[in-house]
C-alpha cells in the first residue's frame, strides 16, 4: 500500500514538474516577449529615479573634493610619473619615491601638515593619491601616518620641533618599526629592548634574538634615514643584573647617515624582497646591536626617563601607557579603511562601466544585449554597488569621529574610535577583497588582462587585511568592547554613542516576535528604515546575549581564554553584524540628509538594497528565531531582487558619482567613450 502511493503521481505533481520544464526552457531560449516585458520595466523604472550624477559627487566628496583634484591633475600632467603596468621592483620603489617628492615639492601638497590639524583633508588626499598607485598611498602612510604620526602623537614639542620640517619636506624619510619576526598583533608581547645606561644617559637598543628582528618594515629597505622603534624600556636597579620593566615605549633611532645613506652602526637592514603586491614600497627588515641613542630620543608623551634613571607618568601602570600609545596610533586603521573603500569605487567602477558597454547574446534576430541586464550580472554588482555607498559614508563617519577625538581627547570618544575603527577597518578590507574577485570575475576574459588593472588592484589590496591588525584580531577586539559595554549596561554604566542603540534593543530578545508584524510583507514596511535598522540591531543584541550565556557558561570548565577560544566564531559574527549595524545607520542618516531630491531619491534605493541583500543574506538567522515568518522572508528575497533591477538601471551615473577620471581608473575597458579602440590601441592595433 505504502509502495503504490509512493510511485503514483498526481496531476498536480506532473503540472509542476512541467512547469518547471517550461522555466527551464524559457531560460536556455529566452522568450522576445518576455525580455521586452523586462526591457520596458527598465524604461519604467529608470523614470521613477533621475539621477544627476554631479550633485550626487558634491555630497559625496564633500569640502575636499579640490585637493583631490589637485593631486589627480599633478599626475595627469606628469606622464612620467605615472606606473606602468609592466615595471621592477627596484624601478617601482625609485618611481614611488619620486612620486611622493614630486607631490610635496612641485604640486606643493603637504599631507603631514594635515594629520592633526585637518584629518579629514589628510585622509582625502591619501584615497586621491593611492587612487594614483596604492604603493604610492602607502608609502605616503608609512612616512606621514606612521614615522611622522609617532612624533607628533606620541613625543612631546622638542620632538615636533627638531622633526616637523624635516618630515614634511621628506628630507626625513623614516620608518614605523612595530612588527618583529614572532610577534606582529601582539605588540605587549614584542622583544626589542632599550636598555637606559645613566652613565651615558642613553638607551641601548638591542635585538636579543631572530624573533626579534623588526619585518615588514615599509621604507626601510631603501629610504628610511630613521625608524620609529617600539622596543621594552628597561630601567637599571639596585640589582647590576636585574632590570624593571616599564612596558613597550617608543624611540627614535636613526638609522643611516644623513649624507652618505650608510647604514649606521650597529644597524643591520636586508630586504624583505618581492611581494605579492605594493613593490612600491621597500619594506626592509632591520636587527639592532647595542645601538646607542640619545635619552631625548624617547617619545616621552606618556612615560618619560629622568637623567639619573627614574621614570615618570601620568598614567599609573603599563596597560593604561600601552593603551593610550595603541590610542594615539588608531589613524593608521582608520586611513585604511578609507582607503580601501577608494579601491572597491575604482574595481566597481571599471566593472560596471565595462558591463553597460559589453554586450552578449539576446532575442533572436534581434540586438546584442548588455551583460548588465542580465540578473546573474545584477547579483555580483549591484549589491557590491551599494555597499560602496554605504561603506563611503560608513568611513566618513569615521574620519568626521576621529577628528574630533584628535581635538577634544575625550576619553569615552577615544575608545569609542578604536573600536570603531578595528571593526571598520577588518570588515570594510575584506570585504573589497573579496570583491576585486567578483569585479574580476564579471569581466570575463578582459579582467584578466594587467592593464585592466583587476590583478595589481587585488595584489596590493590583499595586505590591507593584515598590516595595521590582522582582521581576525580586530574583530576579536570589537566583540570584546561589546561585551564590555554589556556588562557595564547591566552594573549601571553609560553606553558610548556608537553602542547607544544596545540599550533600546537589548530586552527585545527576551519577548517572543510579534506574530502580526514578523508576517508583514508590504513595499512600504520592507523598505521602512525603522525596520531595517530594527533587524539589523534585533540580530546584533541576540547575538550578544547568547555568546555572554555561553561564555559564562563554558569559562567554569575552560577557564577564560578556552572560553574564549570555544566562542571564538560565535564572537566572530557578533562583530560583523555590530559593523554592519553602524554601516547601516550611518547610510540611513546620509539619505536623509541628502539636500538635493533626486540624489536623495537615488541613495534611499541604494540604501534599501543594501539593507534588504545584508537581511537576506542571514536570512537563516532571522527564520530560526521566527523573527520573520516565511512569506515575509520571500518577499524581501523578491524585492532585493527588484532594487537590484532598479539600481542596475542608474549604476552609470551612481559610479560616474563618485568623479573618477578616466586617466584615474586607466582601465580600457572603462574609458567613457572608444573602450575598444583604446583597448585595441594598447595591444597593438
Amino acid at each position: 500500500m505504502r509502495n503504490r502511493k509512493c510511485n503514483s503521481v498526481s496531476d498536480s505533481d506532473i503540472e509542476s514538474v512541467n512547469r518547471r520544464i517550461g522555466r527551464l526552457s524559457a531560460h536556455l531560449s529566452p522568450d522576445p516577449t518576455s525580455l521586452d516585458d523586462q526591457l520596458r520595466m527598465v524604461e519604467c523604472a529608470r523614470s521613477k529615479v533621475d539621477v544627476d550624477a554631479g550633485a550626487l559627487s558634491v555630497y559625496l566628496r564633500g569640502k575636499h573634493k579640490d585637493v583631490q583634484e589637485k593631486v589627480f591633475e599633478y599626475f595627469n600632467s606628469r606622464p612620467e610619473l605615472q606606473t606602468p603596468i609592466e615595471i621592477s621592483k627596484d624601478e617601482h620603489r625609485e618611481l614611488c619615491m619620486r612620486q611622493l617628492v614630486g607631490l610635496v615639492k612641485e604640486a606643493g601638497i603637504r599631507p603631514f601638515r594635515y594629520v592633526s590639524e585637518d584629518p579629514e583633508k589628510y585622509f582625502a588626499i591619501l584615497e586621491a593619491v593611492g587612487s594614483v598607485d596604492m604603493s604610492l598611498g602607502i608609502k605616503m602612510g608609512v612616512q606621514y601616518s606612521l614615522w611622522g604620526g609617532t612624533v607628533i602623537n606620541l613625543g612631546t614639542q622638542k620632538h615636533k620641533a627638531k622633526y616637523f620640517e624635516g618630515i614634511d619636506s621628506m628630507e626625513y624619510p623614516g620608518c614605523f618599526a612595530m612588527t618583529e619576526l614572532h610577534h606582529g598583533s601582539n605588540v605587549q608581547g614584542l622583544q626589542t629592548v632599550a636598555k637606559f645606561d645613566p652613565i651615558t644617559d642613553e638607551f641601548i637598543i638591542d635585538t636579543p634574538n631572530d624573533g626579534a628582528i623588526k619585518w615588514w618594515i615599509g621604507n626601510a629597505a631603501v629610504h628610511g634615514k630613521f625608524a620609529t622603534v617600539f622596543a621594552k624600556l628597561l630601567l637599571p636597579t639596585h640589582d647590576e643584573k636585574k632590570y624593571s620593566d616599564m612596558g613597550v615605549h617608543a624611540f627614535i633611532v636613526p638609522i643611516r647617515d644623513m649624507e652618505t645613506q650608510q647604514t649606521l652602526p650597529g644597524i643591520e637592514i636586508h630586504d624583505c624582497g618581492h611581494k605579492v603586491g605594493l613593490n612600491g614600497v621597500d619594506n626592509g627588515a632591520l636587527r639592532f646591536r647595542s645601538v646607542r641613542i640619545p635619552r631625548d630620543n624617547l617619545l616621552n608623551r606618556f612615560g618619560d626617563v629622568s637623567r639619573d634613571g627614574k621614570y615618570t607618568s601620568s598614567l599609573p601602570t603599563i596597560n593604561k601607557r600601552f593603551a593610550a600609545t595603541l590610542g594615539e596610533l588608531v589613524g593608521g586603521r582608520v586611513g585604511l579603511a578609507y582607503s580601501s573603500v577608494g579601491v572597491l569605487k575604482i574595481a566597481g567602477t571599471i566593472a560596471i562601466r565595462y558591463s553597460l558597454l559589453r554586450q552578449q547574446f539576446g532575442p533572436p534576430k534581434q540586438p546584442e544585449v548588455s551583460i548588465l541586464d542580465y540578473q546573474s550580472q545584477q547579483h555580483k554588482l549591484m549589491p557590491m554597488l551599494a555597499t560602496t555607498y554605504a561603506f563611503h559614508f560608513a568611513t566618513k563617519h569615521l574620519v568626521e569621529k576621529y577628528s574630533e577625538m584628535k581635538k577634544t581627547h575625550d576619553e569615552q570618544l577615544v575608545a569609542d574610535v578604536h573600536a570603531l575603527s578595528a571593526g571598520l577597518k577588518a570588515y570594510v578590507t575584506s570585504y573589497t577583497a573579496k570583491s576585486l574577485s567578483v569585479c574580476r570575475e564579471a569581466c570575463g576574459g578582459h579582467g584578466y588582462a594587467a592593464v585592466n588593472r583587476f590583478g595589481s588592484l587585488r595584489n596590493d589590496h590583499d595586505i590591507f587585511q593584515t598590516f595595521e591588525g590582522d582582521n581576525t584580531v580586530l574583530l576579536q577586539q570589537v566583540a570584546g568592547d561589546l561585551l564590555k559595554r554589556y556588562q557595564e549596561k547591566f552594573q549601571g554604566g553609560t553606553l558610548a554613542v556608537t553602542w547607544n542603540y544596545l540599550r533600546d534593543s537589548m530586552n527585545a530578545y527576551l519577548s517572543l516576535p510579534n506574530p502580526v508584524t514578523t508576517r508583514w510583507e508590504g513595499e512600504d514596511h520592507l523598505r521602512d528604515p525603522k525596520f531595517q535598522l530594527d533587524a539589523f540591531r534585533y540580530r546584533t543584541s541576540r547575538l550578544l546575549q547568547s555568546v555572554a550565556v555561553r561564555l559564562r557558561k563554558h569559562s567554569k570548565n575552560l577557564g577564560s581564554f578556552g572560553a574564549w577560544n570555544r566562542c571564538l566564531n560565535h564572537l566572530l559574527t557578533l562583530a560583523e553584524s555590530h559593523i554592519e549595524t553602524v554601516i547601516l545607520a550611518q547610510f540611513i542618516e546620509a539619505v536623509q540628509s541628502c539636500p538635493d531630491p533626486n540624489s536623495r531619491a537615488a541613495l534611499k534605493l541604494v540604501c534599501d538594497l543594501y539593507a534588504l541583500n545584508r537581511i537576506w543574506n542571514d536570512i537563516g538567522t532571522y527564520r530560526n528565531v521566527d523573527y520573520m515568518a516565511p512569506n515575509k522572508a520571500k518577499a524581501i528575497h523578491k524585492l532585493a531582487d527588484y532594487l537590484s533591477f532598479q539600481v542596475k538601471n542608474i549604476a552609470g551615473d551612481l559610479v560616474n558619482a563618485f568623479d573618477l577620471p578616466d586617466h584615474v581608473t586607466r582601465a580600457p575597458i572603462a574609458m567613457q567613450c572608444d573602450a575598444y579602440s583604446q583597448y585595441t590601441q594598447y595591444v597593438g592595433f
